[in-house]
């Protein structure tokens, strides 16, 4: 009996210090891809700081996540885990059609002071008044990841590559030089990622930096979507969706691919045998000595409203996006580009990778980021995304006559489906 007793005052004991409990809260996170083995990448150090708080991260794939939390929103919250990854441009849609459905985190913790170690075209969109739905994670700043050897072969030096039309020229060369290797894929008929890219490189997007009006069918914007189709025409863009531009990345049939400088994660995860043939320029611009900046990509991290551990979920979501420790860790270990403006500061930034034949591919990525062009994506991305990328597809296959008359044909059909007007 005094064993049993003895075993009972011990187990008292333990749930009076906390201890037991503490054990039992586990927190699980959405997230997808690359993302989600970054946040897992960062659980040794946090659980050396937080052992009792477990962390599942569930990789679930990226629209996935939009989808489920969309479903989940618009059911009270039921079925959303505790913490999710969000895309910044999609970020608006949740708080304005849901604004009960993610936590303030100005509540949880989330100060002022560190508010002001994330730039403020991070924090623009997670942010309503002196609410802050998500906290800033990565940027998506724009890098051409490039095959060394490709090019090489065809007499090519990246830094000749000036303006879109010298990446023409040049995917000509390089096509002819390497049997079999395209210059350069998108997702022409699934995706809007090159437009956008060009698009936000030129200073323009689907709306205002106000989200009042509607900007699709500006000049640069055109200028953009023209571009886009010369180099599908010259053969210089290939139409490929994700897996593919993979399978083409291991297989050595493509000798480029444009996107954030996260994609450096997956280059080195997926076609890990390639180390050294990878190389990193600056995105051509329309003009020589025209903007050769974007951005494409970057997320926030949100907790449920009503997530039954809060506390624990802001604990890892401060630790992995307001840390150095935290956010270096991802950019070593998965190329996901910190927005702590300290963590960019890190010494690992300046240090050679072997991968890429020992460049220092982080000094010209993060180089980019003062001079990128804000481009929100407001509550209504979605509407105008897919209104986008049927013009764009149809434009394309001939459907119009020039890109100005697709592009306000996009604007129009985007005025009807949210009620802003086209800028004039």
């Amino acid at each position: 009996m005094r064993l049993k007793l003895l075993g009972a005052t011990a187990v008292v004991a333990l749930f009076a210090t906390g201890s037991a409990f503490a054990q039992q809260t586990t927190i699980t996170v959405w997230s997808w891809n690359v993302a989600a083995s970054a946040l897992k990448s960062t659980l040794e150090g946090f659980n050396k700081k937080y052992p009792d708080i477990k962390v599942d991260v569930q990789d679930i794939g990226n629209p996935q996540v939009f989808d489920k939390m969309l479903a989940a929103c618009a059911a009270g919250g039921e079925g959303l885990p505790d913490i999710m990854s969000i895309e910044n441009h999609k970020a608006a849609i949740f708080w304005n059609r849901f604004p009960d459905c993610l936590t303030d985190l100005t509540k949880l913790g989330y100060t002022d002071d560190i508010k002001k170690q994330f730039p403020d075209f991070k924090r623009t969109e997670l942010e309503v008044g002196d609410a802050a739905y998500a906290m800033p994670w990565d940027s998506g700043p724009v890098a051409m990841f490039y095959r060394r050897d490709f090019y090489k072969n065809a007499g090519i030096d990246p830094a000749s590559i000036k303006t879109w039309d010298d990446f023409i020229a040049a995917g000509k060369k390089i096509s002819a030089a390497n049997p079999g290797v395209v210059m350069s894929q998108a997702d022409l008929n699934g995706d809007s990622e090159w437009f956008r890219m060009l698009a936000n490189e030129q200073g323009c997007g689907y709306f205002s930096a106000d989200s009042q009006n509607i900007t699709i069918s500006q000049p640069a914007c055109i200028a953009a979507l023209d571009k886009v189709k010369a180099m599908k025409d010259a053969g210089t863009l290939t139409a490929a969706n994700w897996a593919e531009k993979v399978q083409s990345n291991t297989a050595g049939k493509v000798a480029t691919q444009m996107y954030g400088g996260w994609y450096d994660g997956t280059i080195r995860s997926t076609s890990p045998d390639l180390s050294g043939k990878w190389g990193v320029y600056m995105m051509p611009s329309m003009t020589p000595d025209g903007q050769h900046a974007a951005n494409l990509g970057g997320s926030s991290l949100a907790i449920a409203e009503n997530s039954p551990n809060k506390e624990a979920a802001w604990k890892f979501v401060n630790y992995a996006l307001g840390t150095n420790e935290g956010q270096v860790t991802m950019l070593k270990s998965f190329g996901l580009v910190p927005s702590l403006l300290s963590a960019v500061k890190d010494p690992f930034v300046n240090e050679p990778l072997p991968y890429y034949d020992n460049q220092k591919i982080w000094v010209d990525i993060l180089g980019t980021l003062p001079k990128i062009s804000p481009s929100p994506g407001t509550q209504y991305f979605s509407d105008a995304d897919a209104v986008f990328r049927a013009v764009q597809t149809k434009y394309l296959a001939g459907g119009y006559p020039d890109g100005k008359t697709a592009l306000a044909d996009a604007a129009q059909q985007i005025a009807s489906a949210t009620g802003l007007p086209v800028a004039k």
